[in-house]
Parts: C-alpha cells; structure tokens; sequence
C-alpha cells in the first residue's frame, strides 16, 4: 500500500496515515535505545521480529476477549492499527524484582514478588518517564478513577496471558510495560492494549539457565540481541524452530 502522511516518529516506531478514518500504520524500526536514548544503535532484522511478535501476542489477547488495537499485519514491518487517544502512562506488570525496582528498593534481581505489583510511569522523555502514583494520575486527570480500574484490570489480564505463553516455551516473565489507548464509539468511551507487546517491552528470562532474551542484552552488552529476540519467536512458533539464527530472519507467513 502507498506509505501516507507521517504522525509521529518514535524510538522504535514511525505511525504514519491508515488507508481509512480512524487507522494508523505502525512501521517497526530496527533502532534500539536504552537509558532514556542515552545509548542507541541500528540492529538488522529487529523491526522485523517485533513486527511479527507483537502481532502474536496482540492476536492471542484478542483472542481471550482482551481488546487491543491491533487489526491486522501488512508486511515484514508493518501493522494496521486503530487509531487512539492514548492515556499518558506507561503502566508496568512485574512478578519478579529486576531493573529500576531492584535499584530503588534493594532486592536482589530475580527475586519472586509476593504478587504482580502494577507501577506508572508518567510518559514524557524529556523527564525520563518518572514513577508516578495514583493520587498524582488523579490530581492531574490524567485518568478517571474509572479509567484507573479499567487499566488494572487490562494489565493483570495481560500478565495472566503472557505469563502462561511463556511459561509453556520455557521462558519466565520476570516484568512487562504496555501502553493503553482510549477509542469512542458514539458517546460510548472504552480502553484498550496499545502500541505493541515485544520482547523490546518485556523482560525474558530462560527459566532453566537465567539467560536473558530480552532488550537487557543490549543495555548491558550481554550478545547479540537479534539472536536473543530470534529465539523468543523460535520457542513461541512464529520462526521455524530448525533455523538457525540470522540476522534477518526469515519469518513463517
């Protein structure tokens, strides 16, 4: 299809026009960032297996009754969207203790929380994206009580979800972030998953040797994060399990 005017331009992702009213195309780069773009680099074939992996998890939600706005993919590296108003919070799911959270309480990375703890981040790079709380999301309006409920309810269906898609391929789901959108229909408000689901948003740990297969292979030079990233959609089924790793993957239509 003819590539339409840009929106918006992103880290990870270009969102430009959809073919119809109320529709976006995502276009999934091969960048990668961490510590706030601090660090940054071009990686062959990343665009494409984020694609193709958000697209998995976006269709399995969906398939559960979860609503995403996900309607279907175009290409290697593109995917048609509903278009949404988004809520301005990154709204983070962790079972295990890693990352930021182990810096700012003192628990030891990996170790297992007594129940998925939700967090929010205020959305806004220039700032870093900080930990808010649910008075400052309120007093800010930027979301309803409402909407509040609403959104936890979505993050804790979404990490029932993938908590058990990974744990059947052998992979622990040590935390996750996923964006939420408002859509209208007529006067009618609901919320919905946004963005994307990928291992860029995930963190990933082989449950028998800790390995890690997600986007802290790259903020911390663990490897190759293609071959990382291969191997998630290798286990999950969306690459063929006897290809070996590559650096542009060829991936299963």
């Amino acid at each position: 299809m003819a590539r339409r005017k840009k929106i918006y331009e992103g880290k990870a992702k270009i969102l430009y026009e959809g073919p119809e009213p109320g529709t976006i195309v995502q276009y999934f780069k091969d960048d990668a960032t961490a510590f706030n773009a601090q660090k940054k680099e071009v990686i062959d074939g990343k665009g494409v297996l984020n694609n193709r992996l958000s697209e998995f998890f976006m269709t399995g939600l969906a398939q559960i009754g979860v609503p995403t706005h996900f309607i279907k993919r175009l290409n290697m590296r593109e995917q048609l969207v509903r278009q949404v108003e988004i809520v301005p919070l990154e709204v983070i799911v962790r079972n295990y203790a890693a990352g930021t959270m182990s810096q700012r309480l003192g628990i030891e990375e990996g170790t297992q929380l007594p129940r998925p703890i939700v967090e929010y981040c205020y959305k806004d790079d220039a700032l870093g994206d900080p930990l808010v709380t649910e008075e400052h999301i309120a007093a800010f309006g930027w979301a309803s009580q409402q909407d509040m409920d609403d959104i936890l309810s979505l993050a804790l269906r979404v990490n029932d979800f993938l908590s058990g898609v990974m744990m059947a391929v052998g992979i622990r789901l040590v935390d996750f972030k996923i964006e939420v959108g408002r859509v209208y229909d007529g006067d009618f408000m609901r919320l919905i998953v946004a963005d994307e689901i990928s291992p860029d948003s995930c963190r990933l740990w082989d449950i028998e040797t800790g390995q890690k297969l997600d986007k802290d292979v790259f903020r911390r030079d663990l490897g190759n994060l293609t071959d990382a990233y291969t191997e998630v959609a290798r286990r999950l089924g969306v690459m063929p399990k006897t290809s070996s790793p590559i650096t542009k993957p060829t991936l299963i239509n």
